[in-house]
């Protein structure tokens, strides 16, 4: 579907074999991390429909931008999975997977016996990510779970927003993505497992609302010791001063983080205000949070009197961090993104050209990269099930059902 220019060295994981079978973004999310690095990864989608991520967003004709980005790499494969010959497909194509992925409700896969039980009693050394709402277990295990509500019981959500008004959400899945990413280092760790300790696989189970929770630092401690209920804080953060977003002379927003102790004596010097640089009951955080709004106040009556361009030399030179908040446009646009190769261009079968995000993290001897965007549905059908066996008649007679 796409091309672009990539490293020629192998990724770290080229040789795995990746089996996913999930849609939308957490468990495409996870495959699309190992694929960017050398992974294999088989996409499984319905027939006819594919996955619905295919129309989301922005779509141009049938298919989002967005899948550009989350299937490249991958080899798609248009499987009725609702059909027995389906099923039996696809056990057929894990007993050469390394790995499994899914995003089902839980028992979905045991119903068409595809669950880790079943897959792993004939390849022992198999490897499944299980991504849920609630996880396998557990009495809200069957409840439908999404990123959104993920957010809102692992704590995100409470305290993102204004002190005063209706919580917000993050205009992003973040749920579904922070899942994705815990994913990954369970797969990482499970194939490490399986090579020291005797080839075994193993089941990892993530819970969208958990690697939401995995997030939230110290909160659960804070309430057990002092009853402390973190609230939203707005652009400041709950405890920590000084840290948040001041207004500037053009009307935009500086972001000033000048909590560290050495550096709150220099942003109040930079500011003129080396009566609280020298106030000892400010030279530790405790002090300052105490008096965080007279701080702010400070700040601000600085910021307010410069553009947003003249704080950030200032901060830069001081030694403060500082920075603006960018836009998406701001993104495309930095020469740091550009410099890091964060933003590359894909060639698209029309002969149009599409920017999308680089490759995360970097490995200085294996990096990752990708040769291709998103597949047509069902682009590699043929071609993957010919490589487990399937002969020209057999596929001929599973598309005359339905199966493909």
């Amino acid at each position: 579907m796409t091309t672009t220019t990539n490293t020629t060295t192998p990724g770290p994981l080229a040789g795995l074999r990746v089996l996913e079978m999930g849609s939308l973004i957490a468990g495409p999310f996870a495959a699309k991390t190992l694929a960017d690095f050398g992974a294999d990864v088989i996409k499984i989608e319905p027939p006819g429909t594919g996955d619905g991520l295919r129309s989301w967003r922005a779509p141009e004709g049938e298919t989002s931008v967005w899948w550009h980005v989350q299937a490249r790499n991958k080899r798609s494969v248009a499987i009725d999975l609702r059909q027995k010959e389906g099923q039996d497909l696809v056990r057929e194509l894990a007993l050469q997977a390394d790995v499994v992925i899914e995003n089902f409700r839980p028992g979905t896969l045991e119903q068409w016996g595809l669950d880790y039980d079943s897959l792993s009693a004939r390849n022992p050394k198999i490897i499944m990510l299980r991504i849920s709402g609630y996880g396998q277990d557990g009495p809200k295990r069957d409840l439908p779970g999404f990123g959104v509500v993920a957010e809102a019981m692992g704590g995100l959500r409470y305290i993102t927003g204004i002190p005063g008004q209706p919580p917000v959400r993050p205009g992003i899945s973040i749920g579904d993505s922070l899942s994705a990413l815990h994913g990954v280092i369970g797969i990482l760790m499970a194939l490490y497992h399986r090579v020291a300790h005797g080839g075994q696989g193993q089941m990892i189970d993530v819970a969208l609302y958990e690697s939401v929770f995995n997030m939230m630092e110290g909160a659960v401690a804070e309430y057990d010791r002092y009853g402390t209920i973190r609230e939203p804080a707005g652009s400041a953060i709950q405890g920590i001063a000084p840290t948040n977003a001041y207004p500037c002379a053009d009307g935009r927003y500086v972001l000033v983080a000048g909590n560290g102790d050495s550096i709150f004596r220099r942003l109040m010097q930079l500011i003129g205000r080396e009566d609280l640089a020298s106030d000892p009951a400010l030279a530790r955080n405790p002090g300052r949070v105490a008096r965080m709004e007279e701080i702010d106040a400070a700040i601000a009556a600085w910021t307010s009197r410069h553009t947003l361009e003249q704080c950030l030399s200032a901060l830069a030179e001081s030694g403060v961090p500082g920075g603006k908040i960018y836009t998406i446009k701001d993104i495309v646009e930095d020469e740091q993104y550009v410099a890091r190769d964060m933003i590359r261009t894909v060639k698209l079968k029309d002969g149009s050209s599409l920017k999308v995000p680089g490759v995360v993290p970097k490995l200085s001897a294996t990096p990752g990269g990708f040769d291709a965007g998103g597949p047509d549905l069902g682009q590699h059908t043929e071609e993957v099930l010919r490589e487990i066996g399937v002969n020209d008649e057999r596929i001929a007679a599973l598309r005359s059902k339905g199966v493909l």
